[in-house]
């Protein structure tokens, strides 16, 4: 069992959360506060029920040195016009300076606590930076979907040190809906996924593979599985190291109930910052001095007929390159389809990551029945996985 934010008494404690405030920046500048935003509900739980918050995060990718560049305070500037009310913030996780203002908050009052991975203690789930941690808080909660696939001090370490530990309503509503989809999805059932990498995707495969109808494979990743079918990529950016198991999962899919799709068409540029798109070119067309960046409009054209028969959708991984305006027609208009399909009563998950980053920039988010705010989290518990930290909270 994971005791919820309700199964506590709050009022008059420091309640340390673990928040995912990885947001993309612009300089000193928040471009997309959709994880800030979907943190508030449980702050304010915390602070109506009486209590000082005490939030921590990381941003990026530090390596455990101070990096100004990945610092949490224009974070905590976005955090508080958002929340119309000041904000605390310490320059440091662990120093009695931090913990002296942690230990000084009022109710009501909240506390932001500088980037923990400028610590190499974090990563490395180290005793003595968790325990220095706890001391900010009476009570615990983890509400950081987004980071629950590792092992970490500040969402698995930590958690040890405390008697009152719990998930807030982020968390709650992520691990939920998840499972629940998870147990009796409506059929048929559509996988999508795309982006570059297939490895990290194999469980979502393997698992939907006696889940699904469909699954349709778009982005980088499908030039891998196109080179497995022995197509001419050109010189796309391929996984070789991938090809063979590319190869297997193609066998298994003949083998199986379920329908495997690729691309029967892709825009292609002479590089990842070529700015002028060619083609669509067919498959086996591809232009050997040329690279897949998207999914052609034919492609796009068939995915939504299969989409459009399906009764439940999952989505994670772009069809191409969607930050370049020129190769990111593929993710925008399967976005938008999946969007009308809410609206006529099918279910459409989305899997986080760089797939809610593409719903945000199109303003799809709030049209879909369930976007996810982790991206390899949402990967490991639909692939059926435990993730580390539920499992350091249960009791």
């Amino acid at each position: 069992m994971i005791r919820t934010l309700k199964a506590f008494d709050l009022k008059g404690k420091n309640i340390l959360i673990r928040v995912d405030f990885n947001v993309p920046m612009d300089g000193e500048t928040v471009t997309n506060n959709f994880r800030i935003k979907a943190a508030i509900p449980t702050i304010n739980t915390c602070l109506e029920g009486g209590a000082a918050v005490v939030l921590m995060s990381h941003l990026g990718r530090p390596n455990g040195e101070i990096d100004p560049e990945l610092s949490l305070m224009p974070v905590g500037e976005e955090l508080a016009g958002l929340m119309e009310m000041p904000i605390k913030f310490s320059q440091d996780c662990v120093s009695n300076d931090a913990i002296d203002t942690s230990l000084s908050l009022k109710s009501g009052e909240i506390h932001l606590l500088e980037n923990l991975r400028f610590h190499p203690g974090e990563k490395k789930n180290d005793l003595t930076f968790s325990s220095r941690l706890a001391r900010h808080g009476q009570i615990y909660i983890n509400d950081a979907f987004g980071t629950s696939h590792r092992a970490h001090a500040s969402n698995v370490g930590v958690a040890s040190h405390f008697k009152h530990a719990g998930i807030g309503w982020l968390m709650d509503k992520e691990i939920n809906f998840l499972d629940r989809f998870m147990q009796k999805p409506h059929h048929p059932l559509t996988l999508i996924l795309g982006g570059a990498k297939i490895g990290s995707k194999l469980g979502l495969i393997h698992r939907f593979m006696d889940k699904a109808d469909n699954i349709i494979i778009g982005g980088g990743m499908a030039l891998t599985f196109l080179k497995a079918r022995g197509k001419e990529v050109g010189i796309s950016l391929v996984d070789d190291t991938m090809v063979s198991t590319a190869k297997n999962i193609l066998n298994l899919a003949r083998t199986s109930q379920v329908k495997l799709y690729l691309p029967d068409d892709v825009i292609c540029g002479k590089s990842l910052s070529d700015s002028e798109p060619k083609g669509p070119f067919k498959i086996n067309d591809i232009p050997k001095d040329l690279m897949g960046l998207d999914i052609g409009p034919a492609t796009v054209s068939k995915f939504n007929d299969i989409i459009s028969q399906s009764k439940t959708v999952v989505w994670n991984g772009p069809m191409g390159v969607f930050e370049m305006k020129g190769y990111s027609r593929g993710t925008r208009d399967l976005g938008i389809h999946l969007a009308n399909c809410v609206e006529n009563g099918q279910k459409v998950i989305v899997g986080g990551g760089d797939t809610s980053a593409a719903t945000e920039k199109y303003g799809l988010s709030q049209l879909m029945t369930h976007v996810s705010t982790g991206g390899g989290s949402s990967l490991e518990l639909l692939s059926g996985n435990q993730l580390p930290a539920l499992r350091a909270l249960e009791v």
